[in-house]
């Protein structure tokens, strides 16, 4: 009975070595700013994976995805965000957290836009009026009509957008 309970056991992935392997992804320890904000549930019943791989989740370095590629299984593990991160957002440089100013938008919700896209010998451009904010690069809805629906742009500077997939 118990070497059923000890096989049973064993094939499942062991959950505390997938903390130590976050907190040596992030480089900080379970709890800490930065690091994973808790272990990961030990009651997950996580197929025995032979390679784990670690990545972020996003840009902001908000949670770590854990995943295994056979047997397929994906976990996120959020992280612990500096108490700074609403003005900025955490990245990691160097093993240390250093803040990344977030550019500010240069172009507002209700600003009327111009949404340009071309290439040589050929250009487009449409008037709309932007349905939210966004920074040099940032992504936002723009109306082009009352009876069509919003086109999604991409912010170039004040009042210019182009669309996803072409550069101006």
């Amino acid at each position: 009975m118990i070497l059923s309970l000890l096989l049973a056991a064993a094939s499942f992935q062991d959950t505390a070595t997938l903390d130590a392997s976050v907190a040596a992804f992030t480089g900080r320890p379970t709890g800490a700013e930065g690091g994973a904000r808790t272990p990961i549930d030990a009651r997950l019943r996580l197929a025995t994976c032979p390679t784990v791989s670690l990545s972020w989740r996003t840009e902001q370095h908000d949670a770590v995805v854990v995943s295994c590629a056979g047997p397929a299984w994906r976990i996120f593990v959020p992280v612990i965000r500096p108490a700074n991160a609403p003005a900025a957002i955490a990245t990691a440089v160097g093993g240390s957290f250093a803040p990344v100013v977030k550019a500010p938008p240069v172009i507002k919700r209700g600003d009327p836009i111009v949404i340009e896209a071309g290439t040589e010998g050929f250009s487009i451009s449409r008037e709309g009026v932007a349905m939210g904010d966004a920074a040099p690069g940032g992504r936002f809805m723009v109306k082009v009509d009352a009876t069509r629906t919003p086109v999604q742009a991409i912010a170039v500077e004040a009042g210019r957008a182009t669309l996803p997939g072409w550069s101006n």
